[in-house]
């Protein structure tokens, strides 16, 4: 059956591709982008990706509440010593309640985005689902996504295989990568923190004693687990392990001082709370690449927060970054890492 269908569109790869899709299979799809930082071109770009895939499309300028919601949240955590994740807040906050609303409010049936991710409805709820393609999987960026967005969302690229996405699209619609932090523009995180703000200043870098052996640019630069860019003079590799952005202090150490089996999370969502914490198979995901804990995790609610006790212990967990609960291929909650301890 035909639908009318809002879909999220950056002009990369994957959102060319799910219109292209969603086309083919008989929806009527409008291109919706959206304009976060007054992107210099956005329009004519636009303009010429849809006019390719001959669709109509519109540009909605959220560039306000991106900056307050995205961009000062991203300056923040870094000044207070957390390591943020900006997409996982954008996806709710900004990227998906601006399709969900425009779709309400003009009677769309339903809302898409380019993302690699399934859902599922399962006894009385919406879960996110791992993607087909676990090389290419962004389920641990979705952990947000509420209910009402779910009910009404198309997974155009949840059965794809990126390889085979790529290798399917004409070479007219080839188009760039989306890829990265969108609003850094080419800088590093350290370049546009310096853009931001200017106040940053060095201070020390202190071995887990206390001592001083070497001095850092600003802590704000350093993230936990961080071994490049490291000046001491311990006469060892160090990495960070630890981040005091009330004193301006970098403490710095040895590989094995990074391992946590108890999590405390904050600004946790679960579409079914009960199932977070009764399955004895969840599983938690800390990192979106790399070093993830093994095994399995036992969980349970503490007042607005989430006290995680994990199998095996988890490397370099940082303050702000995201904590996501899988069991089997659903997604059954996520949330804000506060603190670890041993």
């Amino acid at each position: 059956m035909r639908k009318n269908v809002l879909l999220g569109f950056s002009g990369g790869i994957d959102s060319t591709a799910a219109a292209r899709y969603l086309a083919e299979q008989g929806h009527a799809v409008t291109l919706l982008t959206l304009d976060t930082v007054g992107e210099e071109g956005l329009e004519t770009r636009i303009r010429q990706a849809a006019g390719r895939l001959n669709l109509p499309f519109r540009i909605e300028n959220v560039r306000e509440v991106f900056r307050e919601e995205i961009v000062r949240y991203f300056t923040g955590s870094y000044l207070r010593g957390e390591t943020p994740a900006p997409c996982t807040r954008c996806n709710p906050r900004v990227k998906w309640k601006t399709l969900y609303d425009i779709a309400r409010r003009e009677h769309y049936d339903h809302i898409a985005t380019g993302h690699y991710f399934r859902v599922r409805y399962e006894n009385g709820k919406y879960f996110v689902r791992t993607a087909a393609d676990p090389a290419k999987d962004q389920s641990y960026y979705l952990w947000g996504l509420s209910q009402e967005y779910l009910r009404i969302a198309l997974t155009p690229m949840g059965e794809r295989i990126k390889k085979a996405v790529t290798a399917s699209l004409p070479s007219a619609l080839r188009s760039r990568e989306s890829m990265g932090v969108c609003f850094l523009q080419g800088l590093s995180y350290p370049e546009f923190l310096k853009t931001q703000v200017p106040g940053i200043v060095p201070g020390e870098i202190v071995d887990a004693r206390g001592k001083t052996i070497g001095r850092h640019d600003g802590c704000a630069f350093y993230t936990i687990g961080q071994k490049r860019g490291l000046r001491t003079d311990s006469g060892e590799p160090v990495v960070v392990t630890g981040i005091d952005a009330a004193r301006n202090r970098v403490t710095a150490g040895c590989d094995a001082d990074l391992f946590y089996r108890r999590l405390t999370v904050r600004e946790f969502c679960a579409a079914d709370p009960q199932r977070l914490t009764d399955s004895q198979t969840v599983r938690v995901k800390i990192r979106g690449v790399g070093r993830n804990p093994e095994g399995y995790a036992r969980v349970r609610i503490d007042g607005q927060s989430l006290l995680v006790e994990l199998r095996e212990p988890a490397w370099a967990p940082a303050k702000g970054q995201p904590v996501v609960f899988y069991d089997g291929d659903l997604v059954v909650g996520g949330g804000i890492l506060a603190d670890c301890r041993r």
